[in-house]
């Protein structure tokens, strides 16, 4: 089993501490590949000892074990990333593209849930909250896209962008209640994974995007919609999105 699959596993008897060494886990497993208890605990806010719980509530044998897991993991991504780039050229790479992306939409659209999807219209229609959109980096033509055609429907919606300092001074404007609707794939944007935190910390109602129930957008979200991104190329699609 690899250690994401661990993490959902577990993750409804981790600690709030434990939890937040889970999603560098998740967001950032370089970081726990090649680095330190303490560097892990730095990165998660909090201390080497929930790092340490963390790896006992997994079942492993202590913090070695979870790092030659996640460079396990990490080695055979890396394969499949390989693998995808070495594919020998379709017989047809036109009718292969569509195919993979009319797969990816459908799969997306299989994978939502009616009420899911009815509780995300009712949030959205909701006027007396203001809604935040907030992706990932190369996510952004979509969110801004998202943004412009919600904002025609209704007020209140801001597509909040730039450094993460001007991130930070936007959603400083967030109000408990308020909706945030997020996208990202990976390797997560930490500052993306930051940002989500912080608004939830603050009360809102996270909408998120993302390709796994384990993503570290997902962890806060109150609503989580699955987007397939698989590609005829070597790179994710955004296709499903």
């Amino acid at each position: 089993m690899d250690v994401a699959s661990l993490i959902r596993a577990n993750r409804d008897v981790l600690t709030p501490a434990e939890r937040r060494v889970a999603d560098v886990v998740l967001s950032d497993p370089h970081a726990v590949a090649f680095g330190t208890v303490a560097t892990v605990a730095l990165t998660a806010g909090t201390s080497g000892g929930s790092v340490v719980r963390l790896t006992s509530r997994l079942g492993l044998d202590g913090f070695a074990d979870l790092q030659d897991r996640v460079q396990g993991d990490l080695t055979r991504e890396r394969h499949h990333a390989a693998n995808r780039i070495r594919r020998p050229p379709a017989d047809d790479p036109l009718g292969q593209a569509v195919s993979v992306a009319s797969d990816a939409v459908q799969a997306t659209l299989d994978r939502v849930a009616r009420p899911a999807f009815d509780a995300a219209v009712a949030l959205l229609a909701t006027r007396s909250q203001s809604v935040f959109v907030i992706v990932a980096d190369a996510s952004q033509g979509i969110g801004g896209q998202f943004a412009t055609e919600l904002a025609m429907l209704r007020p209140g919606v801001t597509h909040v962008q730039g450094s993460e300092v001007a991130v930070a001074r936007v959603l400083a404007e967030l109000k408990p209640g308020d909706i945030v609707v997020t996208l990202d794939l990976p390797r997560y944007d930490r500052w993306l994974v930051a940002a989500i935190e912080a608004a939830h910390r603050d009360g809102g109602r996270i909408v998120a995007l993302t390709n796994s129930e384990l993503s570290p957008l997902a962890t806060h979200a109150e609503l989580v919609f699955i987007i397939s991104s698989e590609a005829a190329g070597p790179f994710d699609s955004h296709v499903g999105a």
